[in-house]
């Protein structure tokens, strides 16, 4: 983590201020209620709207260019907040933003100097949309098994001067109308990222596909026949670097796709809970109601908290320096996407029969948001990472990773009490022994049970996030840390149970526990203590629906 004396990259919280703005104005102006429900209608790709979004007037794609290129050189706190509120307009319209952001990447960390001067100069000028060409309809998250081809050209000497690609990409965005695009192909080196231009010789967008949802947004294949590009659009100008730099960007470019499902999940609950205030049924409003703030709204709420907790830490820790959080990145995109389809999905029938109409748009988040728990890496392929990666950094540190949260946890609840301290320590150290056990029983063969271990990761690391952030505001004596801390209790029992359900998967699951074993390893864990944790739950419920819906006690 990023201490108060690092000094963090981006922009100073009043030039942030100042984009955010910018953003609040573009929903007067530019994408109002009803042109955002037209687009989504009528499955239009505004393209002179975004590319007078890109012109000199707002410029909003400086946002991620560093200064020597053109930008104004933001941080991932930057993007993340300036992605998450446009998100709350339009996941459609956030996508065609992410996508130049994407197609800009490789360029950025492995570009030579040449290469940024000239394209992310032309990003910069706002005169390209980009497409990030990767995803195969055959090879899908997995990037390791596209096909497209780059076969080197030489000339008389024998000297290679460029490429001749072949093959076919699928679920490109923006890839009708991009500029340019970068493209992952295999030379004999390996996986290479390439420029290649728009209306390039062989090069073919197609149709945009009819889509379930964000609708706003272009999504095409892409076919190469044949199609050329001189051996200065070879990213980094070294063949074979490709999955490098693919891999470089991941932690980044998930944590940009946390933001958007964070924003379209929140985007969701306020329409929700403004309808609630309004909405009188059985002679109270429905905001009164626990069959309705309970169910619907307030689990919603803490884990959209839980979330953002998340994403503001890890994007802290990226803009610090800190290297390496391919796996942070991947935490955060399969915790906030599940969470805000959730959010979105509840809010729908919190709205009952109105949720189901366009003009309330719950249903269009829904469908917007449904993206996200499967581009840049399905849900299923995020649980696959964490899984397998904290699987092994747990037996490479003997214990000691979850074991120094377990600490950290146990350490806070004595400074902070009633915000589920105790509970975060006690699950990160049963989820330590239960990695353990998976691999001392050989379980980790099992995919279903990694995806388990996975889920209780997430919590953990979520929770242990919010644990951070709610003493952090105490701390600082700001005006919301009660509020705060209350949602990391309730997330705590969320947390708890997660554990304690998970673990019986685990040590149950496959039948390889005797009922000695299983009943010696419950009581290790203090199961019985976790899945207490629903003390006073209800009482705590009705405190942040007090606030939530800002009720008088």
């Amino acid at each position: 983590m990023a201490s108060e004396a690092t000094q963090l990259q981006g922009l100073d919280p009043e030039s942030r201020q100042m984009v955010l703005d910018t953003v609040a104005q573009l929903k007067k102006r530019l994408l109002t209620k009803d042109k955002i429900l037209e687009y989504d209608r009528k499955e239009i790709f505004p393209e002179d709207t975004i590319r007078e979004m890109l012109g000199p007037e707002i410029g909003l794609q400086l946002l991620m260019l560093p200064e020597a290129y053109g930008g104004i050189g933001g941080g991932a706190r930057d993007s993340c907040a300036v992605t998450r509120e446009m998100a709350k307009i339009c996941l459609g319209i956030t996508t065609a933003f992410f996508a130049i952001q994407l197609g800009a990447d490789p360029i950025m960390v492995g570009g030579t100097e040449a290469q940024k001067q000239k394209w992310l100069g032309a990003i910069a000028e706002g005169n390209a949309l980009v497409a990030y060409a990767v995803t195969e309809p055959d090879a899908g998250s997995n990037v390791v098994a596209i096909k497209t081809k780059a076969d080197p050209v030489t000339n008389d000497a024998g000297e290679i001067i460029g490429y001749k690609i072949n093959g076919s990409k699928q679920f490109i965005s923006t890839g009708l109308y991009a500029d340019f695009i970068t493209v992952l192909a295999n030379t004999p080196e390996g996986a290479t990222f390439f420029i290649m231009e728009k209306g390039t010789e062989g090069y073919t967008p197609g149709k945009g596909e009819e889509k379930h949802g964000i609708r706003a947004s272009n999504t095409s294949p892409l076919t190469f026949s044949d199609a050329f590009v001189p051996l200065e659009n070879l990213i980094g100008g070294v063949p074979g670097q490709g999955f490098k730099q693919a891999s470089k960007v991941f932690g980044y470019t998930r944590l940009m796709v946390a933001a958007m499902a964070l924003g379209g999940g929140e985007s969701a609950m306020e329409i929700a809970i403004a309808y609630a205030k309004e909405r009188i049924q059985f002679k109270a409003p429905l905001s009164e109601k626990q069959g309705y703030t309970h169910k619907l709204i307030i689990p919603n709420v803490v884990r959209l908290a839980a979330a953002e907790a998340f994403i503001e830490e890890t994007a802290t820790r990226l803009d610090s320096g800190e290297p390496d959080l391919e796996v942070e990145g991947s935490i955060a995109k399969l915790f906030t996407t599940e969470s805000a389809n959730k959010a979105a999905e509840d809010a729908i029938q919190a709205l009952g029969g109105y949720g189901y109409i366009t003009e309330y748009q719950v249903e269009k988040i829904k469908r917007d948001v449904r993206i996200t728990c499967i581009y840049e890496g399905t849900s299923e392929i995020q649980q696959n990472i964490i899984s397998t990666f904290r699987w092994k950094k747990t037996r490479k540190t003997k214990g000691g990773f979850y074991q120094a949260i377990s600490d950290e946890m146990l350490r806070l609840e004595d400074e902070l009490q009633d915000a589920g301290c105790r509970m975060y320590g006690l699950a990160a150290s049963a989820l330590n022994q239960a990695v353990d056990l998976a691999h001392e029983q050989r379980l980790t063969r099992q995919q279903y049970i990694m995806f388990a271990l996975a889920d209780m990761m997430v919590h953990v690391e979520v929770g242990a996030s919010l644990a951070r952030r709610a003493a952090a505001k105490v701390r600082n004596g700001e005006s919301d840390a009660e509020k705060v801390k209350l949602i990391s209790k309730l997330f705590a029992n969320e947390t708890a149970l997660m554990i304690s359900q998970g673990i019986l998967k685990v040590v149950m699951g496959c039948g390889t526990c005797d009922l000695d074993m299983t009943d010696n390893f419950m009581k290790n864990i203090a199961y019985t203590e976790l899945t207490a944790s629903c003390q006073n739950i209800v009482n705590d419920m009705d405190q942040l629906a007090d606030i939530v819906f800002e009720r008088s006690s």
